[in-house]
């Protein structure tokens, strides 16, 4: 069995087989098609954009929430002075079929009132999250046609 060279035998630690001493690394690595990297001032641009529609979004969202919760307060304080009116009103000792015609016609408007708040609320809580969306989807609509301006590059 023939032994190996040792690196002490050829100088090196390491030898190329015979046909790849003649092969030219260099040529072949400006050779190679790599796909180019993307401006990276570029990239970090629109990372920076996206960081602030998100930003900003969320701004809003929070913005719309604080209007729900400062209208929901309103909302409270109003129907704890309607229960105090009402309770008033009815501690007033009419005949009972007059005090149940009241009563009705209380929990009618009661029923109104809290369907009519409850839409309200609604309405304010979908208006934020719209609007926190459309800041969403501006800018992932910017995204998409920077990526495109730069793959083109």
């Amino acid at each position: 069995m023939a032994e190996k060279p040792t690196s002490k035998q050829t100088g090196s630690a390491f030898t190329l087989p015979t046909a790849m001493k003649d092969f030219d690394f260099t040529k072949f690595f400006k050779e190679i098609k790599t796909p180019a990297l993307p401006d990276m001032e570029a990239v970090l641009a629109a990372h920076k954009r996206n960081l602030e529609a998100l930003s900003e979004a969320n701004r809003v969202a929070l913005e719309g929430a604080q209007a729900v919760a400062r209208r929901h307060m309103e909302i409270m304080q109003s129907t704890m002075s309607g229960l105090t009116e009402t309770l008033k009103d009815i501690s007033v000792s009419d005949a009972p079929a007059a005090r149940a015609a009241k009563q009705a016609d209380l929990l009618k408007q009661a029923y109104e009132n809290a369907v009519s708040n409850t839409r309200e609320l609604g309405d304010l809580i979908q208006k934020a999250n719209s609007e926190a969306m459309e800041k969403l989807n501006h800018r992932f609509s910017e995204a998409m046609n920077e990526m495109k301006t730069l793959f083109k590059k």
